[in-house]
């Protein structure tokens, strides 16, 4: 991969965040850092544009290999053990809901897979941890999520019951476009090349590794949505119980997204 292979692709640095190209690969570098700085090393191309004029739509394809400096937690932890990456990671399509050109937030849509390390929380899926390395989408912007709006307050106090969550929250993330799966994968392959590729469709997305698919759905976000590959030191804590929290992360050691081979092509953009 090289910065040409994408045209509209861009970077965005912060608190010490770096992009080295080394041949024919990428590395996303995220330095040590501490919980009073944001840090991130990124790459997109949607930056300046409102999101209206976000580049990609369905039937579109995202294939890469990419492998990580660390392994990619799977057990909760009180704290996260020097030899697992801290913070958030991934690549993939989003509208980047609180940051676009327009001052007015989005509802968020996302396909993509993402990493969280404990103690973030984003439990969104049922029976799904809510941190790990995901396959994962979101469309909370279509109409049969926004009709769950004036019902939020209920489902939030409903949700704290188990078994009213249970009865519940299935049906809500259908609503939401909310499809997640765990990635699987042994401890430490993350530090090993594998070839990811996502498939998004108008009826649907299939997410694969090394050519096994790891999740498919029949619900998918509508678009535009941008390209987006990143490492940052951030946590969330977001759960149907009502629980919202944000914050960041001492990171101990230099940390690294690398990445190669990276081929998209869309419906609005080749």
């Amino acid at each position: 991969m090289n910065r040409t292979s994408i045209p509209h692709w861009r970077e965005f640095l912060v608190g010490g965040g770096r992009i080295r190209i080394d041949g024919a690969s990428t590395r996303l570098i995220l330095p040590p850092a501490t919980a009073k700085q944001y840090s991130d090393a990124q790459l997109d191309d949607y930056a300046g544009l409102p999101r209206s004029a976000y580049p990609h739509r369905p039937p579109a394809r995202l294939s890469l290999k990419a492998r990580f400096s660390h392994r990619l937690e799977r057990r909760p932890a009180l704290a996260v053990a020097s030899t697992a990456l801290v913070g958030t990671a991934g690549f993939g399509f989003w509208n980047n809901p609180f940051g676009a050109q327009s001052s007015t937030p989005a509802f968020p849509q996302a396909l993509w897979f993402f990493y969280a390390s404990p103690p973030s929380e984003m439990a969104l899926a049922f029976g799904v941890p809510g941190f790990g390395w995901k396959a994962a989408c979101i469309d909370a912007g279509r109409a049969s999520a926004l009709a769950w709006i004036p019902l939020a307050p209920l489902v939030v106090l409903a949700s704290r019951s188990s078994r009213l969550y249970r009865a519940l929250w299935p049906r809500a993330q259908r609503s939401l476009a909310i499809h997640e799966r765990l990635l699987a994968m042994r401890e430490g392959e993350s530090t090993d090349w594998h070839r990811y590729e996502l498939e998004w469709r108008r009826d649907g997305a299939c997410w694969r590794v090394d050519g096994e698919t790891q999740l498919e759905t029949d619900r998918s976000p509508r678009g535009p949505l941008g390209l987006v590959a990143w490492i940052d030191n951030q946590y969330a804590r977001v759960t149907p119980q009502g629980s919202l929290r944000f914050g960041l992360l001492d990171v101990q050691c230099e940390q690294w997204l690398e990445l190669a081979e990276v081929d998209v092509t869309s419906g609005t953009r080749a």
